[in-house]
């Protein structure tokens, strides 16, 4: 290690200890460290808020050769709770590059290490699964038993509620692109940018709505439809949104959610959801559609997961479901639809920013959706 490198340390709950560099801003951080497998799209990676009070360590080698822009970002500011790096760019080389990635970081505070050995260290969380961690460096580089003391001591992933420390906190509005066609009371759990963008493009107006947000609320604003987002922590704390949920498919409105939003859907239909041994976090995971057999490349990002088996019909308080689609590497749940009424989600992100597009489908699916349901109603009004 140079010695104009400041020393740092990535401290395990487990006592495994790994060393390098200080990267970004010094300090101490603690969080859940997990891996993501992107071998692009680290920005977008740091923005999303689903990352909360996580530790991220990138399994590409090599991070920061784009440096860092004002157009890529998704949501206002940097989430992650700490970031882990094999092997940083010294010099983006990007024509869209504002400054480096190690000056964000810095400026945001979020403290990070570089020079780790990345290819053991998720060896290690793919065996032992993923755990509490934290990162120290400069003044928070102390004794080796009082890093592990302060990582033991540290809140757990499961049962953490953390949807209301992303959300918006006051409504918003993201007008259509051309016309409007429909629109969409979004519940934002932990919304990424991308994902009003895309619903905007398909002629909708798109209502982004605090956690908090009761069914009036999204009566109030005329929704044809209900969106619900990805976001943080463990769905099993999300009691509010569990009963938004339930409230909406009471009323049919056409319903669709991703990621969290699949958990929250889950939920409210009787299923349980587990903590994962280390999640999906990636950008080219393998589902099945159990109609189709089809195989779609997705972008991921979740520690948990619904109970259930591929193809499994149920029965639930809204008629009958079914496991729509599943993970081809582990056979995890990766969607739900109802049969009875109108509603459907995903556990990946068809806004896949950056990632593949073969599920940005999905929208249309939802304006199809939508559209059908304003048709039936007019039918049954002139009836």
């Amino acid at each position: 290690m140079s010695a104009t490198r400041t020393p740092a340390a990535l401290v395990l709950e487990d006592g495994r200890i790994f060393r390098g560099s200080a990267y970004g801003a010094q300090g101490r951080t603690l969080g859940e460290v997990v891996f993501c497998t992107g071998m692009t799209g680290y920005q977008e990676t740091l923005t999303d808020p689903s990352y909360r009070r996580q530790i991220v360590v990138q399994t590409a080698p090599q991070i920061g050769n784009t440096g860092w822009n004002d157009e890529d970002d998704e949501s206002a500011r940097i989430w992650v709770a700490g970031y882990v790096v094999r092997d940083p760019a010294r010099t983006p080389s990007s024509w869209r590059s504002k400054r480096g990635l190690d000056e964000e970081l810095a400026a945001q505070e979020i403290v990070g290490i570089s020079d780790v050995d990345t290819r053991t260290l998720t060896r290690h969380i793919r065996e032992h699964g993923a755990m509490r961690a934290g990162v120290f460096s400069g003044d928070g580089l102390v004794a080796d038993d009082e890093m592990v003391a302060a990582v033991a001591a540290s809140p757990a992933m499961a049962g953490a509620d953390l949807a209301g420390e992303v959300t918006t906190a006051q409504p918003y509005v993201v007008p259509a692109v051309g016309e409007t066609r429909f629109r969409v009371a979004a519940l934002d759990l932990g919304i990424k940018a991308n994902t009003p963008r895309q619903l905007a493009r398909r002629g909708i107006e798109v209502h982004v709505l605090p956690a908090t947000s009761t069914v009036e609320d999204l009566l109030a604003v005329g929704a044809d439809g209900v969106f619900l987002s990805n976001g943080p922590g463990d769905p099993e704390t999300q009691r509010h949104a569990i009963e938004l949920t339930k409230a909406t498919l009471q009323r049919e409105i056409p319903l669709f959610g991703i990621c969290f939003g699949n958990q929250i859907l889950g939920r409210a239909l009787g299923l349980g959801t587990y903590k994962m041994r280390y999640g999906h976090r990636g950008i080219n995971i393998p589902v099945i559609d159990a109609a189709t057999g089809r195989v779609a490349i997705t972008a991921q990002n979740h520690g948990f997961a619904l109970e259930g088996e591929p193809g499994q019909r149920f029965d639930s308080p809204f008629g009958t479901a079914e496991v729509s689609h599943h993970c081809a590497n582990d056979d995890t749940v990766e969607g739900l639809r109802c049969v009875d009424v109108p509603a459907f989600s995903v556990q990946y992100h068809p806004e896949a920013a950056a990632g593949p597009h073969d599920a940005n489908p999905l929208f249309d699916d939802f304006v199809s959706l939508m559209h059908s349901r304003r048709t039936n109603t007019a039918q049954e009004a002139h009836r």
